[in-house]
Protein backbone atom coordinates (compact mmCIF):
# COMPACT_ATOMS: atom_id res chain seq x y z
CA UNK A 1 0.00 0.00 0.00
CA UNK A 2 1.25 3.43 -0.35
CA UNK A 3 2.65 5.81 1.48
CA UNK A 4 1.88 9.47 1.78
CA UNK A 5 3.57 12.59 3.61
CA UNK A 6 0.55 15.23 3.87
CA UNK A 7 0.59 18.94 5.59
CA UNK A 8 -3.19 19.98 6.45
CA UNK A 9 -4.64 22.61 8.86
CA UNK A 10 -6.81 22.13 11.75
CA UNK A 11 -9.48 24.35 12.26
CA UNK A 12 -7.84 25.67 14.91
CA UNK A 13 -5.32 27.00 12.87
CA UNK A 14 -2.02 24.76 13.57
CA UNK A 15 -0.25 23.08 10.49
CA UNK A 16 0.23 19.31 11.03
CA UNK A 17 2.35 17.09 9.24
CA UNK A 18 2.42 12.87 9.54
CA UNK A 19 2.85 10.32 7.47
CA UNK A 20 0.00 7.67 6.54
CA UNK A 21 -0.38 4.24 4.38
CA UNK A 22 -3.67 4.41 2.01
CA UNK A 23 -4.79 2.79 -0.95
CA UNK A 24 -4.99 6.06 -3.07
CA UNK A 25 -4.42 10.16 -2.66
CA UNK A 26 -8.12 10.64 -3.36
CA UNK A 27 -9.22 8.58 -0.14
CA UNK A 28 -6.21 10.35 1.71
CA UNK A 29 -7.53 14.08 0.58
CA UNK A 30 -11.19 12.55 2.07
CA UNK A 31 -10.17 11.81 5.19
CA UNK A 32 -8.91 14.70 6.38
CA UNK A 33 -11.82 16.47 5.20
CA UNK A 34 -13.38 14.43 7.53
CA UNK A 35 -11.40 14.62 10.40
CA UNK A 36 -11.60 19.03 9.62
CA UNK A 37 -8.32 19.37 8.23
CA UNK A 38 -7.36 21.27 5.19
CA UNK A 39 -4.49 19.58 3.05
CA UNK A 40 -1.77 21.74 2.03
CA UNK A 41 -0.01 19.23 0.47
CA UNK A 42 0.45 15.53 -0.21
CA UNK A 43 3.38 13.91 -0.87
CA UNK A 44 4.09 10.02 -1.91
CA UNK A 45 6.93 8.35 -0.29
CA UNK A 46 9.11 6.43 -3.21
CA UNK A 47 10.68 3.18 -0.65
CA UNK A 48 13.90 1.98 -2.10
CA UNK A 49 14.18 -1.30 -2.98
CA UNK A 50 16.09 -4.24 -0.37
CA UNK A 51 19.19 -4.35 -2.19
CA UNK A 52 19.55 -0.68 -3.30
CA UNK A 53 22.29 0.81 -0.99
CA UNK A 54 20.96 3.89 1.25
CA UNK A 55 23.50 6.95 0.61
CA UNK A 56 24.11 9.21 3.26
CA UNK A 57 24.63 12.50 2.58
CA UNK A 58 27.84 14.07 4.20
CA UNK A 59 27.15 16.48 7.08
CA UNK A 60 23.77 15.48 7.15
CA UNK A 61 21.73 14.14 10.07
CA UNK A 62 19.92 11.35 9.74
CA UNK A 63 16.55 12.20 9.47
CA UNK A 64 14.60 8.87 10.17
CA UNK A 65 16.47 8.74 13.51
CA UNK A 66 14.76 12.13 14.46
CA UNK A 67 11.90 11.29 13.29
CA UNK A 68 11.53 8.20 15.40
CA UNK A 69 11.55 10.11 18.37
CA UNK A 70 9.44 12.95 17.39
CA UNK A 71 5.21 12.87 16.83
CA UNK A 72 5.06 15.50 13.91
CA UNK A 73 1.55 15.93 14.61
CA UNK A 74 2.01 17.49 18.17
CA UNK A 75 4.30 20.06 16.11
CA UNK A 76 3.13 23.64 17.21
CA UNK A 77 0.11 22.10 19.29
CA UNK A 78 1.91 22.25 22.78
CA UNK A 79 1.97 25.55 24.79
CA UNK A 80 0.95 27.19 21.73
CA UNK A 81 -2.35 28.70 20.93
CA UNK A 82 -2.77 30.58 17.45
CA UNK A 83 -3.05 34.10 17.63
CA UNK A 84 -5.94 36.08 16.71
CA UNK A 85 -3.91 37.34 13.38
CA UNK A 86 -3.30 33.64 12.64
CA UNK A 87 -7.05 32.90 13.11
CA UNK A 88 -8.22 35.61 10.94
CA UNK A 89 -5.89 34.90 8.26
CA UNK A 90 -6.92 31.16 8.26
CA UNK A 91 -10.71 32.63 8.17
CA UNK A 92 -10.08 34.68 4.71
CA UNK A 93 -7.74 31.68 3.41
CA UNK A 94 -10.68 29.05 4.09
CA UNK A 95 -13.41 31.42 2.37
CA UNK A 96 -12.05 32.74 -0.32
CA UNK A 97 -13.56 32.60 -3.36
CA UNK A 98 -12.60 31.64 -6.76
CA UNK A 99 -12.34 34.00 -9.20
CA UNK A 100 -12.25 34.05 -12.71
CA UNK A 101 -9.10 35.34 -13.06
CA UNK A 102 -7.46 32.47 -11.16
CA UNK A 103 -9.28 29.78 -13.03
CA UNK A 104 -7.19 31.72 -16.19
CA UNK A 105 -4.17 31.67 -14.12
CA UNK A 106 -4.66 27.80 -14.11
CA UNK A 107 -5.62 27.16 -17.39
CA UNK A 108 -2.66 29.12 -18.60
CA UNK A 109 -0.49 27.82 -16.61
CA UNK A 110 -1.25 24.52 -17.70
CA UNK A 111 -1.20 24.84 -21.47
CA UNK A 112 2.25 26.00 -21.11
CA UNK A 113 3.45 23.11 -19.21
CA UNK A 114 1.29 21.00 -21.68
CA UNK A 115 3.38 22.76 -24.39
CA UNK A 116 6.52 22.15 -22.61
CA UNK A 117 5.37 18.12 -23.12
CA UNK A 118 5.00 17.92 -19.51
CA UNK A 119 2.39 15.23 -18.46
CA UNK A 120 -1.19 15.88 -17.12
CA UNK A 121 0.46 14.47 -13.64
CA UNK A 122 3.49 16.72 -13.72
CA UNK A 123 1.98 19.81 -14.70
CA UNK A 124 -0.73 19.63 -12.14
CA UNK A 125 1.60 18.93 -9.36
CA UNK A 126 3.48 21.93 -10.29
CA UNK A 127 1.02 24.38 -10.60
CA UNK A 128 -0.84 23.14 -7.26
CA UNK A 129 2.48 23.78 -5.79
CA UNK A 130 2.51 27.69 -6.80
CA UNK A 131 -1.37 28.19 -5.94
CA UNK A 132 -2.03 30.86 -3.35
CA UNK A 133 -6.03 30.30 -2.84
CA UNK A 134 -6.43 27.60 -0.61
CA UNK A 135 -9.97 26.61 -1.94
CA UNK A 136 -8.73 26.31 -5.22
CA UNK A 137 -6.16 24.18 -4.36
CA UNK A 138 -7.84 22.24 -2.44
CA UNK A 139 -9.98 21.33 -5.65
CA UNK A 140 -6.86 20.83 -7.62
CA UNK A 141 -5.71 18.19 -5.23
CA UNK A 142 -8.92 16.83 -6.14
CA UNK A 143 -8.49 16.47 -9.81
CA UNK A 144 -5.29 15.27 -9.61
CA UNK A 145 -6.18 12.61 -7.21
CA UNK A 146 -8.56 11.35 -9.71
CA UNK A 147 -5.83 11.39 -12.21
CA UNK A 148 -3.56 9.35 -10.41
CA UNK A 149 -6.12 6.99 -9.88
CA UNK A 150 -6.74 6.81 -13.31
CA UNK A 151 -9.59 9.13 -14.46
CA UNK A 152 -9.80 11.65 -16.73
CA UNK A 153 -9.87 15.49 -15.49
CA UNK A 154 -13.30 16.46 -16.39
CA UNK A 155 -14.95 13.90 -14.37
CA UNK A 156 -13.53 15.33 -11.02
CA UNK A 157 -14.32 19.11 -12.92
CA UNK A 158 -18.06 17.80 -13.02
CA UNK A 159 -18.03 17.68 -9.59
CA UNK A 160 -17.42 21.25 -8.99
CA UNK A 161 -19.39 22.81 -12.00
CA UNK A 162 -19.71 25.85 -9.65
CA UNK A 163 -16.01 26.60 -10.55
CA UNK A 164 -15.38 25.45 -13.93
CA UNK A 165 -17.97 26.45 -16.33
CA UNK A 166 -19.91 23.66 -18.48
CA UNK A 167 -18.60 24.65 -21.65
CA UNK A 168 -14.71 24.76 -20.36
CA UNK A 169 -15.37 21.36 -18.51
CA UNK A 170 -16.62 19.71 -21.95
CA UNK A 171 -13.59 21.84 -23.88
CA UNK A 172 -11.34 19.55 -21.67
CA UNK A 173 -13.27 16.31 -22.38
CA UNK A 174 -12.92 16.98 -25.99
CA UNK A 175 -9.49 17.33 -25.71
CA UNK A 176 -9.03 14.41 -23.41
CA UNK A 177 -11.35 12.09 -25.50
CA UNK A 178 -9.57 12.93 -29.08
CA UNK A 179 -6.04 12.87 -27.60
CA UNK A 180 -5.15 17.07 -27.96
CA UNK A 181 -5.76 17.93 -24.60
CA UNK A 182 -3.06 21.30 -25.41
CA UNK A 183 -5.20 22.32 -28.55
CA UNK A 184 -8.03 22.40 -26.06
CA UNK A 185 -6.48 23.85 -23.18
CA UNK A 186 -5.17 26.50 -26.44
CA UNK A 187 -8.85 27.07 -27.06
CA UNK A 188 -9.99 27.28 -23.11
CA UNK A 189 -7.70 29.88 -22.44
CA UNK A 190 -8.96 31.76 -25.53
CA UNK A 191 -12.75 31.67 -24.45
CA UNK A 192 -11.80 32.69 -20.82
CA UNK A 193 -10.07 35.98 -22.53
CA UNK A 194 -12.40 36.64 -24.68
CA UNK A 195 -15.23 36.20 -22.13
CA UNK A 196 -13.86 38.77 -19.89
CA UNK A 197 -13.15 41.24 -22.80
CA UNK A 198 -16.66 40.69 -23.60
CA UNK A 199 -17.90 41.07 -19.57
CA UNK A 200 -15.64 44.00 -19.36
CA UNK A 201 -16.91 45.85 -22.55
CA UNK A 202 -20.06 45.15 -21.59
CA UNK A 203 -20.24 46.33 -17.97
CA UNK A 204 -18.28 49.68 -19.38
CA UNK A 205 -21.57 50.38 -21.34
CA UNK A 206 -23.86 48.93 -18.86
CA UNK A 207 -22.97 50.00 -15.09
CA UNK A 208 -22.89 53.73 -15.61
CA UNK A 209 -25.97 53.75 -17.53
CA UNK A 210 -28.00 51.40 -14.88
CA UNK A 211 -26.79 53.86 -12.38
CA UNK A 212 -27.86 56.61 -14.11
CA UNK A 213 -31.84 54.98 -14.82
CA UNK A 214 -31.93 53.37 -11.07
CA UNK A 215 -31.06 56.98 -9.78
CA UNK A 216 -33.91 58.38 -12.08
CA UNK A 217 -35.74 56.13 -10.38
CA UNK A 218 -35.30 57.25 -7.18
CA UNK A 219 -35.51 60.80 -7.82
CA UNK A 220 -38.70 60.30 -9.24
CA UNK A 221 -39.86 58.53 -6.56
CA UNK A 222 -38.68 60.21 -4.19
CA UNK A 223 -39.69 64.22 -5.69
CA UNK A 224 -43.46 62.21 -5.88
CA UNK A 225 -43.87 61.39 -2.34
CA UNK A 226 -42.26 65.05 -1.00
CA UNK A 227 -42.15 67.38 -3.63
CA UNK A 228 -45.73 67.09 -4.76
CA UNK A 229 -47.41 66.50 -1.35
CA UNK A 230 -45.30 70.32 -0.84
CA UNK A 231 -46.56 71.67 -3.82
CA UNK A 232 -50.04 70.52 -3.33
CA UNK A 233 -50.53 71.82 0.15
CA UNK A 234 -49.11 75.19 -0.93
CA UNK A 235 -52.00 75.13 -3.63
CA UNK A 236 -54.69 74.27 -0.94
CA UNK A 237 -53.01 76.95 1.00
CA UNK A 238 -53.83 79.78 -0.74
CA UNK A 239 -57.28 78.85 -2.73
CA UNK A 240 -55.96 78.75 -6.31
CA UNK A 241 -57.68 77.61 -8.96
CA UNK A 242 -54.16 75.71 -10.79
CA UNK A 243 -53.91 71.93 -10.36
CA UNK A 244 -50.98 70.22 -10.76
CA UNK A 245 -50.86 68.11 -14.08
CA UNK A 246 -52.77 65.39 -14.83
CA UNK A 247 -49.81 63.34 -15.00
CA UNK A 248 -48.50 64.08 -11.72
CA UNK A 249 -51.90 63.60 -10.34
CA UNK A 250 -51.99 60.24 -11.97
CA UNK A 251 -48.24 59.02 -10.63
CA UNK A 252 -48.63 60.30 -7.31
CA UNK A 253 -52.06 58.32 -6.69
CA UNK A 254 -49.75 55.40 -8.25
CA UNK A 255 -47.61 55.24 -5.70
CA UNK A 256 -49.44 56.11 -2.94
CA UNK A 257 -51.53 52.73 -3.96
CA UNK A 258 -48.19 50.50 -4.67
CA UNK A 259 -47.12 51.77 -1.33
CA UNK A 260 -50.22 51.12 0.43
CA UNK A 261 -50.73 47.68 -0.95
CA UNK A 262 -47.27 46.72 -1.45
CA UNK A 263 -48.10 43.14 -1.22
CA UNK A 264 -50.19 42.84 -4.47
CA UNK A 265 -47.75 43.93 -6.98
CA UNK A 266 -44.58 41.70 -5.15
CA UNK A 267 -47.26 38.96 -5.19
CA UNK A 268 -47.48 39.57 -8.77
CA UNK A 269 -43.92 39.75 -9.40
CA UNK A 270 -42.86 36.71 -7.26
CA UNK A 271 -46.19 34.97 -9.40
CA UNK A 272 -44.96 35.13 -12.78
CA UNK A 273 -41.11 34.67 -11.74
CA UNK A 274 -42.26 31.49 -10.82
CA UNK A 275 -44.44 30.39 -13.15
CA UNK A 276 -41.32 31.20 -16.00
CA UNK A 277 -39.04 29.70 -14.57
CA UNK A 278 -41.32 26.45 -13.70
CA UNK A 279 -42.17 26.71 -17.42
CA UNK A 280 -38.43 27.00 -18.70
CA UNK A 281 -37.79 23.75 -16.65
CA UNK A 282 -40.03 21.66 -18.45
CA UNK A 283 -38.70 20.46 -21.84
CA UNK A 284 -40.49 21.76 -24.06
CA UNK A 285 -40.17 25.59 -22.19
CA UNK A 286 -36.27 25.13 -21.44
CA UNK A 287 -36.15 24.48 -25.87
CA UNK A 288 -38.16 27.36 -26.49
CA UNK A 289 -36.04 29.73 -23.79
CA UNK A 290 -33.13 28.36 -25.81
CA UNK A 291 -34.77 28.84 -29.52
CA UNK A 292 -35.23 32.48 -28.06
CA UNK A 293 -32.05 33.15 -27.01
CA UNK A 294 -30.57 32.26 -30.52
CA UNK A 295 -33.53 34.74 -32.15
CA UNK A 296 -33.27 37.75 -29.08
CA UNK A 297 -32.70 40.89 -30.15
CA UNK A 298 -29.12 42.21 -30.08
CA UNK A 299 -27.64 39.22 -28.39
CA UNK A 300 -29.15 35.89 -30.10
CA UNK A 301 -26.70 36.37 -33.60
CA UNK A 302 -23.82 36.41 -31.25
CA UNK A 303 -24.72 33.84 -28.63
CA UNK A 304 -25.47 31.18 -31.88
CA UNK A 305 -22.49 32.63 -33.57
CA UNK A 306 -20.36 31.24 -29.92
CA UNK A 307 -21.77 27.98 -30.01
CA UNK A 308 -21.35 27.05 -33.03
CA UNK A 309 -17.69 28.36 -33.47
CA UNK A 310 -17.02 26.33 -30.50
CA UNK A 311 -18.80 23.06 -32.03
CA UNK A 312 -16.52 23.77 -35.03
CA UNK A 313 -13.62 24.06 -33.46
CA UNK A 314 -14.11 20.97 -31.45
CA UNK A 315 -14.86 18.97 -34.28
CA UNK A 316 -11.55 20.28 -36.55
CA UNK A 317 -9.62 19.08 -33.29
CA UNK A 318 -11.63 15.54 -33.58
CA UNK A 319 -11.02 15.50 -37.39
CA UNK A 320 -7.40 16.27 -36.92
CA UNK A 321 -6.87 13.30 -34.77
CA UNK A 322 -8.44 11.27 -37.28
CA UNK A 323 -12.10 10.81 -35.93
CA UNK A 324 -14.89 9.70 -38.33
CA UNK A 325 -16.86 12.76 -39.25
CA UNK A 326 -19.42 10.60 -37.13
CA UNK A 327 -17.47 10.03 -34.23
CA UNK A 328 -15.94 14.05 -34.12
CA UNK A 329 -19.48 15.35 -34.34
CA UNK A 330 -20.73 12.99 -31.55
CA UNK A 331 -17.48 13.85 -29.39
CA UNK A 332 -18.28 17.80 -30.23
CA UNK A 333 -21.59 18.23 -28.95
CA UNK A 334 -20.55 17.67 -25.39
CA UNK A 335 -19.18 21.70 -25.66
CA UNK A 336 -23.04 22.74 -26.06
CA UNK A 337 -25.45 23.45 -23.66
CA UNK A 338 -28.13 24.61 -25.78
CA UNK A 339 -30.65 22.36 -26.66
CA UNK A 340 -31.60 23.90 -30.34
CA UNK A 341 -28.30 23.46 -30.97
CA UNK A 342 -28.32 19.79 -29.68
CA UNK A 343 -31.49 18.87 -31.48
CA UNK A 344 -30.16 19.82 -34.93
CA UNK A 345 -26.54 17.94 -33.95
CA UNK A 346 -28.43 14.97 -33.47
CA UNK A 347 -30.32 15.32 -36.14
CA UNK A 348 -27.17 15.63 -37.83
CA UNK A 349 -26.04 12.44 -36.73
CA UNK A 350 -29.66 10.63 -38.00
CA UNK A 351 -28.58 11.45 -41.48
CA UNK A 352 -25.33 10.22 -41.37
CA UNK A 353 -26.92 6.51 -40.34
CA UNK A 354 -29.34 6.91 -42.87
CA UNK A 355 -26.85 8.20 -45.99
CA UNK A 356 -28.09 11.57 -46.38
CA UNK A 357 -26.36 15.12 -45.30
CA UNK A 358 -24.68 15.79 -42.35
CA UNK A 359 -24.78 19.82 -43.11
CA UNK A 360 -28.83 19.72 -44.27
CA UNK A 361 -30.16 20.19 -40.99
CA UNK A 362 -28.26 23.13 -39.86
CA UNK A 363 -28.85 24.68 -43.69
CA UNK A 364 -32.62 23.54 -42.53
CA UNK A 365 -32.43 25.42 -38.88
CA UNK A 366 -32.54 28.85 -40.65
CA UNK A 367 -29.54 30.12 -37.81
CA UNK A 368 -26.64 29.16 -39.57
CA UNK A 369 -25.39 32.17 -42.20
CA UNK A 370 -25.45 30.09 -46.08
CA UNK A 371 -21.57 31.11 -46.51
CA UNK A 372 -21.12 28.35 -43.47
CA UNK A 373 -23.08 25.88 -44.72
CA UNK A 374 -22.13 26.17 -48.82
CA UNK A 375 -18.39 25.90 -47.01
CA UNK A 376 -19.09 23.05 -45.17
CA UNK A 377 -20.94 21.29 -48.25
CA UNK A 378 -17.77 22.38 -50.44
CA UNK A 379 -15.47 20.91 -47.96
CA UNK A 380 -17.06 17.71 -47.76
CA UNK A 381 -16.65 17.45 -51.93
CA UNK A 382 -12.80 18.29 -51.36
CA UNK A 383 -10.98 18.28 -48.21
CA UNK A 384 -13.39 18.84 -45.07
CA UNK A 385 -10.53 19.66 -42.56
CA UNK A 386 -8.27 22.10 -44.72
CA UNK A 387 -12.08 23.93 -45.25
CA UNK A 388 -13.18 24.15 -41.71
CA UNK A 389 -9.62 25.19 -40.46
CA UNK A 390 -10.39 28.50 -43.04
CA UNK A 391 -14.37 28.23 -41.76
CA UNK A 392 -13.10 28.76 -37.96
CA UNK A 393 -11.32 31.92 -38.93
CA UNK A 394 -13.89 32.88 -41.09
CA UNK A 395 -16.18 32.83 -37.87
CA UNK A 396 -13.58 34.60 -35.70
CA UNK A 397 -14.06 37.69 -38.09
CA UNK A 398 -17.83 37.14 -38.07
CA UNK A 399 -18.03 37.18 -34.85
CA UNK A 400 -15.64 39.99 -34.43
CA UNK A 401 -18.48 42.07 -36.87
CA UNK A 402 -21.30 40.80 -34.76
CA UNK A 403 -19.42 41.72 -31.42
CA UNK A 404 -19.04 45.71 -33.41
CA UNK A 405 -22.47 45.96 -34.14
CA UNK A 406 -23.83 45.04 -30.79
CA UNK A 407 -21.18 47.90 -29.08
CA UNK A 408 -22.57 50.11 -31.52
CA UNK A 409 -26.43 49.55 -31.15
CA UNK A 410 -26.38 48.78 -27.33
CA UNK A 411 -25.64 52.37 -26.27
CA UNK A 412 -28.19 54.01 -28.21
CA UNK A 413 -30.60 51.21 -26.73
CA UNK A 414 -29.61 51.73 -23.22
CA UNK A 415 -29.77 55.97 -23.59
CA UNK A 416 -33.55 55.56 -25.47
CA UNK A 417 -34.64 54.22 -22.11
CA UNK A 418 -32.77 56.44 -19.57
CA UNK A 419 -33.92 59.51 -22.18
CA UNK A 420 -37.60 58.22 -21.47
CA UNK A 421 -37.34 57.90 -17.97
CA UNK A 422 -35.57 61.23 -17.99
CA UNK A 423 -38.81 62.80 -20.00
CA UNK A 424 -40.96 61.00 -17.40
CA UNK A 425 -39.34 62.73 -14.78
CA UNK A 426 -39.31 65.67 -16.27
CA UNK A 427 -42.99 65.46 -16.91
CA UNK A 428 -43.98 64.32 -13.48
CA UNK A 429 -41.27 66.49 -10.61
CA UNK A 430 -40.15 69.15 -12.66
CA UNK A 431 -42.72 70.87 -14.36
CA UNK A 432 -44.81 71.26 -11.01
CA UNK A 433 -41.14 72.83 -9.62
CA UNK A 434 -41.63 75.43 -12.75
CA UNK A 435 -44.88 76.22 -11.70
CA UNK A 436 -44.39 76.68 -8.60
CA UNK A 437 -40.82 79.20 -9.01
CA UNK A 438 -43.42 80.84 -11.98
CA UNK A 439 -45.51 82.51 -9.15
CA UNK A 440 -48.91 81.93 -11.72
CA UNK A 441 -50.71 80.24 -9.35
CA UNK A 442 -50.78 83.49 -7.47
CA UNK A 443 -53.03 85.38 -9.57
CA UNK A 444 -55.97 83.18 -9.58
CA UNK A 445 -55.49 82.84 -5.47
CA UNK A 446 -55.74 86.90 -4.90
CA UNK A 447 -58.39 86.67 -8.23
CA UNK A 448 -56.18 88.84 -10.46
Amino acid sequence: MPTYMYKAVTDKGVVVRNKVEISSRQGLIKMLKNNNLLPISIEQINYRTKNAPKKQKKNITNIQEIMKNVNTTQIGVKNRTPTLREKINLYFAKTEKITQRDLVVFTQNFYLLKKANFNNIHALNTIIESTENISFRGILEDILAGLEAGENMYTTMEYYSNVFPFIYINMIKVGELSGSLTNSLEQAVKYLDDTESLNKKLKGILIPNIIQFVLLIVMLVVGTLVAIPAIQGVFDELGTDETLPAITLWFADFINKVIQYWYIPTLIIVGIVAIILLYINTPKGKYNFHYFKYKMPIFGELIFALDFSRFLKAMLLNLQNGMRIQDAIDVSKNVIKNYVLLSIIETSLNNILIGASWVEPFEKSGLAKPMITEMLKIGMQTDLTEMMEKLVEYMEIDIDNIMTKIMKALPQVVYAIVGAVLIFFVLVVLVPCVQVYMGNFLFSAYDV
